[in-house]
């Protein structure tokens, strides 16, 4: 329950005496925060705008959807940085990500606002003015980490609702074309590298594996007798050090090998056999670090090999699709190889390549039709003996 208070008067014998108060602030709004039982209050120097606060704080307690006042004065880069430090399920990487976008895209823009007085228009601002000078995935992936740590705010009772709602952001669009490699360009290019790398670029126009994906597999992850591979880790480098971590999902997959990849992936284990029991390893054997690799081999042997201007040893990934739809491969097919999370971002992705599956249903239904159309005749006497 909450009270309004008139400090103009005191009571005394049920009458009410002035009490010659002079300050500029006479009405008091007190309650008890449902929350932590403490009383609470808030001084107002007109008598309606403490009847509103107080016909507020009633509502809002009864309601269940009661917000401790103070409690949305607390800074956003207070805040920010709190919220940072409970980021405990974030991979190194991305937790290096989400701190350049908060020093970079939000700490400017929010550092010294208070929580609560963060609204959506101020958010769909800050997005247009971010939109003219960045690019959309840019930021898009700073307002998604403005709009976890306001979501957070309001499940911590700091703010009564986020300001991230009915933001529209700007469309993504993809800077550089995929490049797909047919089966001929991807065994000249393979027969071009190093051969200390020839195997590694079938495995990955063959498997669709990611570039971490192969530069993290070992050997005790193939089965090169069933014909299979165990995708469980991811490496990258972070900070200039080579570090082993998950997939990029964070899921394992199983793969089949054709027996062609088979056959050369033990041939290669056998002649470039690594301490570590990794698969493929650098020009020295130690761990095959990506960025090292494509400037110092792949660039140079897609020069050599005349291959498409601007290939990316992430096309052969695209180049596995590639293939794989050229064979009538199902989209979910090709999202379980690749380890999409979602089969939407297999058709966001590859959607343009794939065949229309609603033609095919078409197709079919027209198939079908006319094969119980095509002797109705002969189609009746089978029925009467069947009948009989």
């Amino acid at each position: 329950m909450a009270y309004l208070d008139d400090r103009r008067h005191i009571v005394r014998d049920g009458e009410k005496i002035e009490t010659g108060y002079k300050g500029n602030v006479p009405w008091r709004v007190r309650w008890r925060d449902p929350v932590t039982g403490k009383e609470r209050s808030r001084q107002f120097s007109r008598k309606v705008d403490a009847e509103r606060f107080l016909t507020t704080v009633e509502g809002d307690v009864l309601r269940g959807t009661y917000i401790d006042p103070n409690a949305g004065k607390v800074l956003f880069k207070e805040y920010a940085t709190d919220w940072l430090s409970t980021k405990a399920n974030l991979r190194e990487r991305s937790m290096i990500n989400v701190e350049g976008r908060l020093r970079n895209h939000l700490m400017p823009a929010f550092s010294s606002r208070p929580m609560s007085q963060i609204r959506p228009a101020e958010v769909r601002s800050w997005v247009a003015e971010m939109a003219g000078r960045r690019s959309p995935a840019t930021v898009k992936a700073a307002y998604h980490v403005l709009a976890q740590i306001m979501r957070t705010a309001e499940i911590d009772g700091l703010i009564a609702k986020t300001p991230c709602v009915g933001i529209k952001l700007p469309r993504e669009y993809s800077k550089q074309d995929m490049v797909f490699l047919n089966a001929r360009q991807v065994r000249k290019l393979a027969e071009t590298i190093d051969s200390r790398f020839r195997v590694l670029i079938y495995a990955a126009a063959y498997t669709g594996m990611r570039a971490g994906e192969l530069s993290a597999l070992r050997v005790n992850r193939l089965n090169l007798i069933k014909g299979t591979v165990d995708i469980v880790e991811s490496a990258s480098e972070i900070r200039g050090k080579w570090v082993l971590g998950p997939t990029k999902t964070g899921a394992r997959r199983s793969l089949t090998l054709p027996p062609f990849l088979c056959e050369m992936l033990s041939m290669h284990i056998e002649e470039y056999s690594s301490e570590d029991g990794m698969v493929f390893t650098s020009a020295q054997g130690g761990p095959l670090r990506h960025h090292n690799f494509s400037v110092r081999q792949f660039a140079d042997a897609i020069v050599e090999a005349k291959m498409p201007e601007g290939l990316r040893f992430h096309d052969l990934r695209h180049t596995c699709v590639g293939l794989l739809i050229a064979q009538g491969a199902h989209a979910k097919e090709i999202q379980e190889r690749l380890g999409h999370s979602t089969i939407r971002l297999t058709f966001d992705r590859y959607g343009h390549l794939l065949p229309s599956l609603d033609e095919r249903l078409r197709t079919g239904l027209e198939e079908t039709y006319l094969q119980a159309t095509t002797d109705p005749d002969e189609v009746d006497e089978e029925d009467e003996r069947d009948g009989a």
